[in-house]
């Protein structure tokens, strides 16, 4: 599965903030149930003023149970967790 350019430009855009020292991590509220989250952001520094682009927020407790990675025997495919 090819990952789209829109994910692609953004990850570069999130590499290029953090290789400059122009990421921050800010506590915002989720638009939908106004829980907290920690949002990465990049920073952009103009004439004293700051602008926040959010990337995206850290994963609440352990990541791995919020993911299914991509199955290399299937290019199409996830790994799924077996049902109980």
């Amino acid at each position: 599965m090819a990952i789209p350019d829109y994910a692609r430009l953004n990850f570069d855009t999130l590499l290029r903030a953090a290789s400059g020292g122009n990421l921050a991590l800010m506590e915002c509220l989720d638009a939908a149930t106004r829980e907290p989250r920690y949002v990465v952001c990049d920073v952009a520094r103009r004439d004293g003023e700051y602008a926040f682009t959010p990337f995206g927020h850290l994963a609440e407790g352990n990541p791995y149970d919020a993911y299914l990675p991509p199955d290399a025997d299937d290019p199409t495919g996830f790994f799924v967790s077996p049902t109980t």
